[in-house]
Order: C-alpha cells, then structure tokens, then sequence
C-alpha cells in the first residue's frame, strides 16, 4: 500500500463537518493520515505542538490563525496548504512563498455562489422587483408596476467592474440573455475583453452608460473608495449598484448621500464598515437591498469547498500539479 502524506487540520472545528461531510471526509481520509478529531486552531497549543513536526500538508479554512516564519518554523516537513476558504492574504505570511511552500485555495469554487446571487439580483433589479413587492405588501395593489416602460432586461446595459474570477463567472452566466455586457479591468485588454465575449471600458464611461453596475474587484490599495462621490454621481438615473466584493471599494458615506436623492438604487451583500451600525441609515432607505453577506458559500454549498481540497489532495497523491494555486505575483491583484 502506498503511504499516505500526513496531513493536519487547521481551522475552526465547528466548520468541520460542514466544510467535510461524511462522504467528503472519507474521501479525504483515504487520500491523506490526517485525524478527523483534531483540528488545530491555535498552533501554540502544546497538545498539538508535537504534531507540527510530522505534518506536510495543513487543510486549513476559517479559524486557522495565522501560519507566521515562526509557525513554518514548527513545522519543517510541510510542503502544501489546502485551503478551503478564497483569499489567503491574511492568513499566509511571505515566506511561505520564500521556502516553495505549494498553496491552493477554494476560490474558485466560492465563486459560484456568489456569481449566482449577482446574476438573481441583477435580473431582479432590472425589473425593480424589489420595490414592486414592497409597493404590493403595502398597499395590496399592483400600482402600475406592470405599465412601466423604464423596466425590463431587455438590452439593458451591465457593467462589470472587475474580471475575477467571480467577475469572468457572472460574463458566463450572463451570456443567455439580451443584455449589453461591458467591463472595466485594467490587467484586462481589449483583445481579452473580446474573448470574454464584452467590451473592454474605461471606469468613468461604464459608470456614466450602464443602468445595473456589478462590483467584483479586490480590495487593494489602488481599490479603496474606486467608486467614490463623483464616480457615484456618474451613474445614470435609476441605476442600480450591486456590491458583493469588499465594502471598502465603495465610499461609503458618498453612497449614503447619492441613495438619499432617490437617483440611484444599491444591493449590497457587504459594507464598509462590516457589519453596519445599528443607526445606519442603510437599514431604513427604500432603494436599499440590504444582506448580511450571504452571497459566498453557505449551507450544503460549504462541501464544494471541502471537494476543492478533496480533489487537490488527489493530484498531490497522483504527482500532478495544484489545479488552483496561488502565486505569490498574484496576491497583489486579487482578492
């Protein structure tokens, strides 16, 4: 029998069996020596600090604190991290890129979700149903929403701003219907634009011709506040600003102003800050579709994360290369 690379778990146990059912466990367990009732969430822990020295791979998640030079320093034999949640920018010190440390992520498959809830919202927007089924609760009639010519998502123009991979997926999921998809990235040139099957757009001029405007880029540096008072007031009458990437790339206070006119409406799965004051006037604006951050993966959609790692440790085992690592060049520009 082949020998099985140690492994250790490294996250918060209460997401265990959410991330690994059953099925997915075993899976797991046939591939790799690692203990289903161990799971490190503290690497200082002296219980588990004669485990770090065996470990070559760590399937770490949220909960798993910070993997520092003095972590990888108890931890001499490890090889690869698995992760099963997307970014890995707060988790991963520099030097495990240093010492050739292999890190994959699930962000691909986190991905999926969210691009579902961006595309539902964005067909619903178009048709204001929101506001439609508010108007109905409230008076129980229909009020004339079905005679409205400024509704439909018939040539409607959305822009994306920000091809990530929730970005590119959203593209995807939009190609089946009679939308005008345009795109703005800056790593992304026209040619690319086009094999995407888009129009490659400036970030003033997406803003100031697109009714639905869908935010899917990293929070950086560069992105804070990207879409600020006067980007803001570029958006035509009755846009409508969807946001499921970082709270941070949208100034915050500006959006409050602009939503306060009755110009402009916002869906938005995040915020800046996360979660918002119980006085913010977020909650109470009627062009407001507020979530708590439940686009990413939740309920049975968590153990598509877990195959993620599953499905990594199968190419580990086969001497195949990760099918989705990360490359330290590319933590700069992505989420």
């Amino acid at each position: 029998m082949r020998q099985r690379p140690t492994a250790l778990f490294a996250l918060d146990g209460g997401n265990l069996p959410r991330l690994f059912p059953s099925d997915v466990l075993s899976s797991l367990v046939d591939l790799l020596d690692i203990d289903p009732a161990l799971t490190v969430s503290d690497f200082d822990d002296a219980a588990v600090r004669h485990r770090l020295a065996d470990a070559e791979i760590l399937v770490t998640g949220w909960g798993c604190p910070p993997i520092t030079p003095r972590v990888l320093d108890a931890l001499p034999r490890l090889h690869t991290i698995l992760h099963t949640g997307g970014t890995v920018k707060k988790l991963l010190a520099s030097e495990v890129w240093d010492r050739g440390i292999a890190v994959s992520t699930a962000a691909a498959a986190n991905a999926l979700p969210v691009s579902e809830y961006t595309l539902g919202m964005i067909l619903l927007t178009g048709k204001d149903v929101f506001a439609a089924a508010d108007n109905y609760r409230a008076t129980g009639s229909p009020s004339g929403h079905a005679r409205r010519q400024d509704i439909g998502n018939v040539g409607r123009r959305v822009g994306i701003v920000g091809a990530s991979r929730i970005g590119r997926r959203v593209i995807e999921l939009l190609r089946p219907f009679d939308f005008d998809v345009v795109l703005h990235d800056p790593y992304v040139d026209a040619a690319e634009a086009e094999a995407l099957g888009v129009r490659s757009m400036a970030l003033d001029t997406l803003l100031a011709s697109s009714t639905i405007v869908s935010v899917h880029a990293p929070a950086t540096p560069e992105t804070h506040h990207l879409l600020d008072a006067t980007r803001l007031a570029l958006l035509p009458e009755g846009a409508v600003l969807i946001n499921t990437a970082r709270g941070s790339l949208v100034d915050t206070e500006a959006l409050v102003k602009e939503l306060a006119t009755g110009r402009i409406r916002a869906v938005l799965d995040v915020t800046d800050p996360e979660p918002l004051p119980a006085d913010s006037p977020l909650f109470t604006m009627p062009n407001v579709f507020l979530t708590p951050h439940v686009a990413g993966s939740l309920g049975n959609e968590l153990r598509r994360l877990g195959l993620t790692a599953v499905r990594e440790a199968e190419r580990l085992v086969a001497g195949r290369p990760l099918a989705h690592r990360v490359e330290r060049a590319e933590l700069d520009r992505t989420a």
